[in-house]
């Protein structure tokens, strides 16, 4: 890993993220791209008369400042450190800066959302997280164990979620397998289940060594059978695969992984497929 992004707004959440970013920047050797999205109406930076110019100037200055007094941290001694300064907030713009700079993960604080809040606007960590082709680690709380001892990786199991697979397995030497039954159309017996484990681990490893590693559970809905699975496994951190749906194919199916990042308690990574 060698470049690692975290956007902040100046949030005791942005600062979790800083934190954490920090300290995975150490164990790998790692730049740390810090980016701040100032929020400006693009109409205003297209007023082009001097009385204007000059508010625009002193403050995106202020802003600057600010950004600046808030990278003056301990945990940041020693870690490369390069601050990015984007004048509109558009959430696409970090997987922007992602691409542009090569980066390999995008670390992000969030407190979550919930109710018609979470339907009708969704958190600014949704937002990266459906635009990001590269790993998004999600944290809601001052990092204390980043060691990520147990790693719950959930899945259906179904051949597009190799690639995501293969990428966690790499990061993480620690996996443990997570495969939620839910009731309804895609309900499967333990005898499908296991056929379909079985498979996936053949195409994905060219063997049978994580059977033992897979934990099956039964609940009303994906996300709530992942989030109990963690639970019961002691699982350090979440992992899941994500399509990034955008419009209206995001608002009428959701995201699995989405709901997962908003609303688990523990630190959450998820994977493009």
């Amino acid at each position: 890993m060698d470049k690692i992004i975290v956007p902040i707004d100046f949030s005791k959440y942005s600062e979790y993220a800083l934190e954490t970013a920090a300290i995975l920047a150490k164990k790998n050797n790692a730049e740390l791209l810090v980016l701040h999205m100032l929020e400006i109406d693009r109409g205003r930076v297209t007023d082009s008369s001097n009385e204007h110019n000059e508010k625009m100037v002193f403050f995106l200055k202020l802003a600057e400042k600010k950004f600046d007094e808030f990278l003056v941290k301990d945990y940041l001694t020693g870690v490369n450190v390069t601050p990015i300064v984007k004048h509109f907030k558009v959430f696409k713009e970090v997987a922007e800066v992602a691409e542009e700079h090569n980066a390999d993960m995008i670390v992000m604080g969030s407190q979550g959302t919930s109710g018609l809040a979470e339907i009708f606007v969704g958190s600014n960590t949704e937002k990266v997280v459906r635009y990001s082709e590269i790993p998004v680690l999600v944290v809601k709380q001052k990092p204390t164990n980043m060691s990520f001892d147990t790693v719950a990786f959930a899945s259906d199991f179904s051949e597009e979620m190799i690639a995501s697979y293969l990428k966690a397995s790499k990061m993480f030497g620690n996996l443990k397998l997570v495969h939620v039954n839910v009731p309804g159309e895609a309900f499967k017996s333990s005898a499908e289940i296991e056929a379909t484990v079985a498979d996936f681990l053949n195409k994905a490893d060219g063997n049978l060594n994580m059977l033992n590693d897979v934990y099956y559970t039964s609940d009303y809905t994906v996300e709530a059978g992942i989030l109990n699975a963690a639970n019961i496994l002691g699982a350090d951190l979440i992992a899941v695969p994500t399509h990034g749906r955008k419009g209206l194919a995001h608002f009428f199916a959701g995201s699995v992984s989405e709901d997962v990042a908003n609303h688990a308690t523990l630190p959450v990574i998820t994977f493009k497929i």
